[in-house]
């Protein structure tokens, strides 16, 4: 995937180089690219042309790495860390990240529209619609609103689901249909697939804020404790460390259920384990 990333960002060298070079920055060396290997995973299931599946998870990871360059500003959550290195507005200046943003986010959707995803031309206009839902308001950037004005706020554990489902499982969701939908397509398989990823979007999540509370900052790549220390709520607030780690469980066991009668599901499996399992 960096090699494939790679190639698709433009050039550090082609005018404008800051914004060519900052953009590249926010994307390349760093982070754990859960997404593509999700949409990887379900492509399998679909025997899905792995050249095809490339440019979809390409796609997701340009809109992770668009939606962390903004949610990093001040504006927002006024982070200076990020996959171990400054965040792209402390290292480039914010004029020039919410520019990057913008063209990571056009960037991929030219991705989708500009290669053979699949031999239907109406499926590959559905994965167009099924990452603009996911990347909106009633998807990632609505969560982010959600999650905004929650801070110091007292919510019920049910709002703060539906804020991650939004903010956060939105993508996962999208990454899984996006990666399957490269591939030969059953409905009984979508919907099937719709649920694993339900499921481990938002033991994403849980896991998150297990780690944000737990795990030092050197591991975790960006600051630990901020969610705490800004005064948003998260699982670990809202249910305690124990419950929390209770809820992860189950949301992993009810993932594998989903996929457990698909050939070739070894890969969806190991990704369910990882998410749950991973200490970063």
């Amino acid at each position: 995937m960096e090699i494939v990333l790679s190639t698709h960002l433009p050039a550090a060298d082609i005018a404008p180089k800051t914004l060519h070079q900052a953009m590249r920055y926010a994307v390349l060396e760093g982070g754990k690219r859960v997404r593509p290997l999700l949409a990887f995973a379900a492509g399998e299931i679909t025997q899905a042309q792995p050249e095809r599946v490339e440019i979809a998870a390409a796609a997701v990871e340009l809109i992770h790495a668009y939606s962390l360059v903004h949610d990093d500003m001040p504006a927002m959550d006024n982070d200076v860390l990020r996959r171990g290195k400054p965040t792209c507005h402390v290292e480039f200046g914010e004029a020039t990240a919410l520019l990057v943003g913008d063209s990571l986010q056009t960037l991929a959707f030219d991705l989708l529209a500009s290669h053979t995803l699949n031999d239907n031309a109406q499926q590959q206009l559905h994965m167009i619609k099924i990452l603009a839902n996911a990347s909106g308001s009633r998807g990632m950037a609505g969560g982010q609103a959600i999650d905004l004005a929650s801070v110091g706020v007292a919510i019920s554990l049910p709002e703060l689901e539906f804020m991650h489902i939004h903010k956060t499982g939105a993508l996962i969701r999208a990454a899984v249909l996006l990666g399957a939908h490269c591939g030969q397509l059953d409905p009984a398989q979508i919907e099937k697939l719709d649920h694993y990823a339900k499921c481990v979007g938002l033991a994403f999540q849980v896991v998150d804020d297990i780690l944000d509370a737990s795990a030092p900052t050197a591991i975790l790549g960006k600051t630990a404790g901020k969610d705490a220390a800004d005064n948003k709520p998260t699982y670990v607030s809202l249910m305690g460390m124990t419950e929390a780690k209770s809820l992860a469980a189950s949301l992993h066991q009810d993932a594998l259920l989903a996929i457990q009668g698909f050939e070739h599901n070894q890969r969806l499996r190991e990704m369910a384990d990882f998410i749950i399992q991973r200490t970063f």
